[in-house]
């Protein structure tokens, strides 16, 4: 047998989907610099990484949506790490490549959600006035369905919603400082502008080889891992499948690369904060080193190729936003691209409802399908332009325009809440 054959692929962190994320050793919910090193691997080494889905198991597969309403937010993202990548110094250029993005076998399902109004929110939290809401999906190869949204089918694109390395000390205070000044200046916003660090909940595996004052330290300071940042983090680009190449920049040494959030499809823009389709599952990386890469590349963010796999969608029903409230008070917006993006899925949402679908069913479907958006325009005062693409394939009836009106099917419900409220 050849020397790095597919069985004989390291796997340097082990996780059980089953059991409860803070049980567990090698994964972490915080970024920190302290947060100590759980495996080690060098540059061209292929290697495996097993993760739990975000919330650490609290999802589970049932009809009804209390868990996404009772959810435990302080707990997440539950992420793989962090990895030293041996030889790598701040200001080197960590190059990631992603050779395979798969679910567990014995976990063959993942689950898209909308969270409650006031605990997790979402793009539409306040206009619909969230109420939790869930779907599950199954997994049959390389497509997904579900009981919960009937009638579509399609290819998942899978990968890694969250992905970076660690902050350095300074960087961490920069986030936090910034972060927290945003937070006092909208300190009423429901739902909440950013999160601050939050001592509750945070967990980190290796916490037996830390001092009580070194977690304690990581649980007071450790930014919170909603948003993305300079060091890569949420990002949550559907296209990082397998075959693509990642180029972060390195803050600390050793890089301590972290990993999570695996979802088996995305819509772009990931619309409900629960809507790609959440996943528990094996991710397979090699990395390499490029000294110096921060300087060479000016690389302030990271850079990303992303892969070649794509579905093969081709038509697609588009439908547009502009930067104008249409769909609540008629306000012009000043070449606001998220209120555009806004409008054209309301645009959407209010198309697919034409055709039987419930409003919350639609909103859980452009969060997990693969919907492309795109901007069209940002020059054309006051209006910027944006787009979001449905593909036509993934529906087993036809949904396209006619004259005699659309027709009207009965699609059910997706999960909702025991006490029945939507």
């Amino acid at each position: 047998m050849a020397p790095n054959a597919p069985d004989t692929y390291r796997t340097v962190i082990s996780v059980d989907p089953f059991v409860s994320a803070d049980q567990q050793k090698g994964l972490h919910n915080r970024w920190h610099p302290d947060i100590p090193t759980f495996a080690k691997v060098v540059p061209g080494e292929v290697f495996k990484v097993e993760c739990v889905d975000w919330t650490g198991g609290q999802i589970k597969n049932d009809d009804n949506s209390d868990d996404m309403k009772n959810v435990d937010l302080t707990k997440i993202h539950n992420l793989s790490g962090p990895i030293e990548v041996e030889g790598t110094e701040p200001g080197d250029c960590l190059v990631v490549d992603i050779l395979d993005v798969q679910p567990f076998d014995q976990m063959r399902w993942g689950y898209t959600g909308i969270f409650e109004l006031e605990n997790g929110g979402g793009l539409f939290a306040r206009e619909f006035n969230s109420k939790a809401c869930k779907a599950i999906w199954d997994f049959e190869g390389i497509y997904a369905s579900s009981r919960h949204i009937p009638g579509v089918r399609f290819a998942g694109i899978s990968h890694p919603g969250l992905i970076g390395t660690a902050p350095s000390p300074e960087l961490l205070a920069t986030w936090n400082k910034r972060e927290g000044e945003l937070i006092a200046a909208n300190a009423n916003s429901i739902p909440a502008v950013a999160f601050p660090p939050e001592p509750k909940g945070a967990y980190v595996g290796a916490k037996d080889s830390l001092s009580g004052d070194v977690f304690e330290k990581i649980a007071k300071e450790g930014a919170r891992t909603i948003p993305g940042r300079e060091h890569g983090g949420n990002c949550d680009i559907k296209n990082l499948s397998k075959g693509s190449r990642c180029y972060f920049p390195v803050f600390v040494k050793g890089a301590k690369l972290s990993v999570g959030d695996l979802h088996f499809s995305q819509g772009d823009g990931e619309m409900t904060f629960c809507g790609a389709i959440e996943m528990a599952g094996i991710i397979t990386f090699k990395t390499s080193i490029i000294k110096g890469g921060v300087e060479k590349f000016a690389l302030k963010q990271p850079i990303f190729l992303p892969s070649p796999i794509d579905p093969l969608y081709s038509a697609k029903l588009v439908f547009e936003g502009i930067s104008v409230d249409l769909h609540g008070d008629g306000k012009q917006y000043d070449m606001d691209t998220t209120v555009a993006y806004k409008q054209a899925a309301l645009n959407a949402i209010a198309y697919l409802m034409k055709i039987g679908y419930t409003r919350e069913q639609c909103y859980l479907l452009l969060s997990a399908a693969p919907v492309e958006s795109h901007v069209g325009a940002v020059v054309d005062s006051p209006n910027a332009c944006v787009t979001l693409a449905l593909p036509l394939g993934i529906f087993e009836h036809d949904i396209l325009p006619k004259p005699e009106g659309l027709e009207k099917k009965d699609f059910g419900q997706c999960a909702i809440r025991s006490d029945g409220v939507v």
